[in-house]
Order: structure tokens, then sequence, then C-alpha cells
């Protein structure tokens, strides 16, 4: 009985040590997760992003399709649904940088005091090297107002590499950042990327004016030494900014016709930068993303991945996501041409598996009509059954759990299969500004109020 007694003694103060070691251990930890979620305080939500691509370091090539696919070969040149089995001639040599500093102009929706920067090596197939990364505020063309400028970190380093497939988040810095301000994001590139067969992650459709500079680092300099222009967006996701609870953000996610196409490029005058103004106006607080690819199809690869296999990226891990609003398939029927295949029905059960990923995490997901196409370069009378039958299904399947109605803003009410001759910029197919902001206009804000 005694020696039970000490046995027992023993083990108290066993026990009671091993706690005692267990609350130094943790008291000298830095911090936990949950202290440093309250240390920081933000809540952040998407200001500014793009979908990105793969730049192949060379012509593109064709992949096989395979027999009883639903995708036409892929899509090359300019042309809407031009095909081919291997590039157009004369395919221009991609533009490379090295030892070179992008200055790149984003027109962001959402102000805020706090931001920071994800830059995206997503389809790189080697590590990317940035040498040094800033933000500024731009005032005009390549020139940024100095007293804004920020050096941007990578958890505490002015540099960073950003691993094949990923993406990396800069520190926050204290920045305000008006509504509908342009910021400047400088990144420098040590390496020749021309040197590597490593696709280049970029956006092409841009509409917008970015800046090379001459050889060296020049992040952060008022006036950039500007040696070519681009209307492209390299290693850039998205830009996030600190922002109260009641703030959210809808994703634009679409082709070209969401990408802004033929509009007037530096004029932000696609219908998701109209859609930015008018919540803004009604004192909506939400961010607006555009999250279009010029040419992209819900069912096939092609201009980027198809839509099926980039909403994952594109619309679910955006930070503070509440509503999304789909405009794809003209492309999968256009470029189908007169074949049975996609069939309506095949596009219907995509636009399905879209919405339920998005149910799945509690976002709101309204589906816009298809706008006409009758005389685009890829316009048939089968693919114009097909738009009806998608957009009927649209209206009435109440599948979605809105409509936005753009097929019937845009159309010629004397020929509805055509666009009216006030916003067709001369193909046929997509908007001027004047037709894009008619979209914006035809939108329900209603539908993105906050409870």
């Amino acid at each position: 009985m005694h020696l039970m007694k000490k046995m027992k003694a023993a083990m108290r103060r066993s026990l009671f040590c091993a706690g005692v070691a267990l609350v130094t251990a943790i008291s000298a930890l830095p911090l936990s997760l949950g202290a440093q979620a309250g240390r920081s305080g933000d809540r952040w939500v998407g200001t500014w992003a793009t979908a990105v691509v793969a730049r192949p370091q060379g012509p593109p090539v064709p992949a096989p399709v395979p027999a009883g696919s639903p995708c036409a070969p892929p899509v090359f040149g300019p042309g809407p649904g031009r095909q081919g089995g291997g590039p157009p001639p004369n395919f221009p040599a991609p533009i490379n940088f090295s030892n070179q500093t992008l200055r790149q102009i984003v027109h962001v929706s959402l102000g805020g005091e706090r931001i920071r920067v994800v830059l995206s090596n997503a389809f790189g197939s080697a590590p990317l090297a940035v040498g040094a990364a800033h933000v500024a505020l731009r005032t005009k063309e390549a020139a940024i107002d100095i007293k804004t400028d920020r050096a941007l970190t990578f958890a505490g380093s002015p540099g960073a590499t950003i691993a094949a497939g990923a993406v990396i988040v800069s520190d926050p810095v204290s920045l305000p950042v008006p509504a509908f301000a342009d910021l400047a994001i400088d990144v420098y590139l040590p390496a020749d990327t021309a040197a590597s067969p490593s696709p280049l992650t970029t956006h092409a459709g841009a509409q917008q004016t970015n800046y090379v500079s001459t050889d060296g680092n020049h992040a952060g300099v008022a006036d950039l030494p500007v040696a070519k222009t681009t209307q492209a967006w390299f290693f850039l996701a998205r830009v996030e900014v600190s922002a109260p609870d009641q703030a959210g953000a809808v994703v634009a996610f679409g082709d070209s016709i969401t990408d802004g196409t033929r509009s007037t490029p530096d004029l932000n005058s696609r219908w998701p930068d109209y859609l930015a103004k008018r919540l803004a106006a009604s004192n909506t607080k939400m961010g607006v993303l555009n999250q279009g690819i010029a040419g992209n199809r819900v069912l096939c690869d092609g201009a980027g991945v198809s839509a099926l296999a980039r909403f994952d990226r594109d619309v679910l891990v955006q930070p503070g996501v509440t509503h999304v609003i789909v405009l794809e398939s003209i492309n999968d029927i256009g470029i189908g041409r007169n074949s049975p295949s996609p069939s309506a029905a095949d596009l219907i059960a995509a636009h399905r598996q879209l919405i339920e990923r998005a149910h799945a995490r509690g976002l709101l997901i309204y589906g816009a009509t298809l706008t006409p196409f009758e005389g685009a370069a890829y316009a048939t009378p089968e693919g114009e059954a097909k738009r009806q039958a998608v957009n009927d299904w649209i209206r009435t399947g109440k599948a979605y759990d809105g409509i936005i109605d753009f097929d019937a803003a845009v159309r010629d009410p004397a020929a509805p299969a055509k666009i009216q001759q006030q916003f067709n910029p001369g193909d046929n197919l997509h908007m001027n500004d004047a037709g894009y902001k008619a979209m914006a206009d035809a939108i329900n804000l209603g539908l993105f109020a906050r409870k």
C-alpha cells in the first residue's frame, strides 16, 4: 500500500513537470497561427485580378484531338475561330526579358489603406527569379508618384523565387489606394527568360499599355527608362486590399467579351469596368475581378485552359469572392461551326458543373445570356440554334441564382441574331465601348445586395 502511494505521487510530479515544460515550450514559440491572424487583423478582398495563361517560348503546337471529342482543333492567330494543323505563318518572336524591369499598370476597383500583390508562375515549368518588386500610384504613362512608392517584400525578403506552378503573395504594405486608381507594379527580372524553355505566365489581351525598361533594376524609380511597351500583363495574378466585413468581390468569368476585346486600350471600358463604377456609385462595396480570356472555351483547352479546368484558380480562390457572373460558351459554339458537337446539352451540362462548384463554396452564381454573333467569322446557322438553346436554358432552367440578359441588352430588335450596329466594332462578335457599357447597364445591382 505504501509503495502504491509513492508511485502515484511520482506520477503526479511527472505529469506536473511535463505540463510546465509544455507551457514553457509554447510560450517560447514566436506566435501561434491564431495570434498571428489576430495581430495582422487584415481581411483581404480582391480589387483587381486577371486570368493567366501559358505563353510558349515558340510557335504553338496543336495537341491531338481524340476521336469523338467535342473539341475542334486549337485556335491560332488573331481571328475568332481560326483553326489549323499548325501555327500561322510568320509567327512573331515572343517578347522576353533579361535584366529588365516591368512596370505594369492595373486599374483597381475597391480602395483600401493596405494592399498586397500576388505574382504568378502558374504555367512555368522552372522557378522564376524576382530580384525586386515595388508598387506605387501611377501618375501618367510610365511615371509614378514617388511619394507613394513602396518596396514589396516576400516573407521579409526584397526578392523571391517563385516555384514552378506556384504563386507568391507579397507582405502587406500600407498605401492608401483610392477606388479606381491606377497602380504601377514593378517587377525586376534578373535572369534571361529566353534562356529557358519554361512558358511565361501571362495575360495577352490586357487592353492596357505596360512598360519594359532598359537594362537594370529600375523598380521604384519615378520615371522608368522605357525600352519597349506591351499590351500584355506578365506574372501578375491579382491585387488585394484590406477591406471591412461588408465588402465582397464579384468575379466576371468569361471569354473575350468579358476580357474587353475591341474596347479602347487604356480607357478601362470593358463591361466589368463599367459594372465596378455602377456598384461604387450605388455605395455597394464590391471588388470586380475580370477573369475573362479571349478565345476561352468551357469544355476545351486552346486559348487558356478550359473554363471547367480553371474555375478553381480563377474563381474559387479569389479572396472575398461572394458572387460570380458566367458569360461563356460562344467560342465552343463558334469553333464547332456546323458540327453537332459540342451540343447545347454538352454546354448546359458544363454550366451545371460550374454552378455546383460555386454553390459548394457558398457563392451566388449568375448566368449571362450569350450575345448575338451573326456575321462573325465562325457563325453558322447550326451555331445560332445552339446559342438560342443555351440562352433559353439560362433564362428558364432555374439552375443559376439569377439571370443577366446581355443578349437582350445588345441585340438588334429588327434582326435579333445580330448585334445592334451602334455597339458593333465591325467584327459582329465583340462590343465597342458603348456596347460594353450597355451590357453593364443591363445588370440589376440588386443581385449584389449584401445581407
